[in-house]
C-alpha cells in the first residue's frame, strides 16, 4: 500500500490530491505549514514549512515511511523580474529551492522503501512567460528543468520522477484570475493515474499542451499577442 507525503495538503490542489490518495487507500501525511488547518479525515497531519531546512530534517526523519513524495506547496506573488525582488525571491525560495530541499531530505527514505516516486506540480507557465507573472515562470521553468534532472540523477535508486503541468485549477490561487479553470479532482485524478502509469510528465488541459507544442515554433509566433504591434 502506498504512504504518500503531500506538501501544502490543507488547500487547493494540495487537499484534493490528498483527498484522491485517500480514496485510493493510501496512507497520507498531509503536510502544511501550520497543521492544525488540515481537516482530512484519515490523513496525518505534519507541520512542514519547506522553505524551513530545519522542518524539512524534521518532517523526513516523522515520515520514514513514505514512497511517494508529492511537492505540492507553491506560492505566487504576481511580481514581474523587474519589480518587487523580495517577491521574485520567495517564488523561487518556494517554487524550486523548497521543493529541491524536501527532494533531497526525502531521497534516502523513498530509496529505503523501494525508490518510490516523486511528483513535483508544475505549470504550464513552465514553459512560456505571461505579463505579471514573470518570476512565477521562472520558478516553474525551473521546477520543470528539476524533475528532468533529478530522475537522471534519481534513476539508480529506483525513484521514478513525475511533472505536472497546467493552466488554472479552480483553486483559491487562481480566485482572481479570468479564464477557464479545471476542477482540482479531475488534476489529482489524471496525477495519479499517471504515477500508477510511470508516466515521466502530464499534460493535464488543452491550454497546456497547446504552450508545449508551442516550444517547436519560432517564439514570435506565440508572444506576438502580448507585444506592442
Amino acid at each position: 500500500m502506498t504512504t504518500a507525503l503531500v506538501t501544502g495538503a490543507n488547500r487547493g490542489l494540495g487537499r484534493h490530491l490528498a483527498l484522491e490518495l485517500l480514496a485510493r487507500g493510501a496512507t497520507v501525511h498531509a503536510a502544511a505549514r501550520r497543521p492544525e488547518t488540515v481537516d482530512l479525515p484519515g490523513a496525518r497531519p505534519l507541520a512542514l514549512d519547506i522553505t524551513d531546512p530545519d522542518a524539512v530534517a524534521a518532517a523526513a526523519e516523522l515520515a520514514g515511511d513514505v514512497d511517494l513524495l508529492v511537492n505540492n506547496a507553491g506560492v505566487s506573488t504576481g511580481s514581474p523580474l523587474l519589480g518587487d525582488l523580495d517577491g521574485v525571491r520567495a517564488e523561487l525560495d518556494v517554487n524550486f529551492w523548497g521543493t529541491l530541499s524536501v527532494v533531497r531530505a526525502f531521497a534516502p527514505v523513498l530509496a529505503a522503501n523501494g525508490g518510490g516516486t516523486v511528483v513535483n506540480i508544475a505549470s504550464a507557465l513552465s514553459w512560456f512567460a505571461a505579463p505579471g507573472a514573470g518570476a512565477y515562470a521562472v520558478s516553474k521553468a525551473a521546477n520543470w528543468a528539476m524533475s528532468n534532472a533529478l530522475r537522471l540523477e534519481l534513476a539508480g535508486q529506483g525513484t521514478h520522477v513525475v511533472s505536472v503541468h497546467l493552466g488554472l485549477a479552480d483553486t483559491d490561487m487562481a480566485a482572481g484570475i479570468d479564464g477557464p479553470k479545471t476542477d482540482p479532482a479531475l488534476v489529482a485524478r489524471r496525477t495519479l493515474d499517471a504515477v500508477d502509469a510511470g508516466e515521466f510528465e502530464v499534460v493535464v488541459d488543452d491550454w497546456s499542451a497547446v504552450v508545449k507544442a508551442s516550444l517547436a515554433r519560432d517564439p514570435r509566433e506565440f508572444y506576438a499577442a502580448y507585444l506592442p504591434a
